[in-house]
């Protein structure tokens, strides 16, 4: 890689850890070219990605000091997995290293907060947007919908009440 190369992979990483809700880091040595296009193709699914990444250009676009949490995340054969969704890459990835023992979550990242192995598999076991948003919109219709049942029993009470009037006098 030349300089102008180099340059060009630290901004775009820059906009990927700017852009990404949470930005897993894990070891991938060993896993074929069918196990690493699995697991992108399960983050692209989800809205996320996962890339290779050289250790300096990464920790130079984070732009943080020598000896920092970050320096411990990035050691050996590196490959991050974000999503805008915070929850996404975590999720997918702790998902993968179950079915996969050559993949190891070294641990990740969100905003300035470095998360361990540990914090990134409790990061997984969170609900999604998605999922919050499903379950705010429930709620919020659960009442809507009881108000609306409660106003239709009295009517519906005084329509059989004159069906069975009716079918009194028919009778």
């Amino acid at each position: 890689m030349d300089r102008a190369q180099k340059a060009e992979s630290i901004e775009q990483l820059k906009s990927v850890f700017a852009d990404a809700g949470a930005v897993v880091v894990t070891h991938n040595l060993g896993l074929t070219v069918v196990e690493m296009e699995d697991l992108r193709r399960r983050l692209r699914k989800e809205g996320g990605a996962f890339k290779v990444v050289k250790n300096r250009l990464a920790l130079k676009a984070l732009g943080v000091e020598e000896g920092s949490e970050y320096h411990d995340l990035f050691k050996g054969p590196v490959g991050i997995a974000y999503a805008a969704d915070p929850v996404t890459a975590a999720k997918v990835t702790a998902e993968f290293a179950k079915g996969n023992d050559k993949f190891n979550i070294l641990g990740g990242f969100m905003g300035d907060k470095v998360l361990d192995a540990k914090g990134v598999e409790a990061l997984s076991k969170l609900p999604s947007l998605d999922q919050l948003r499903g379950k705010l919109i429930g709620l919020l219709q659960a009442p809507a919908t009881k108000v609306a049942g409660v106003l239709q029993a009295p009517a519906g009470q005084l329509a059989r009440v004159f069906n069975a009037y009716a079918t009194k006098d028919a009778a």
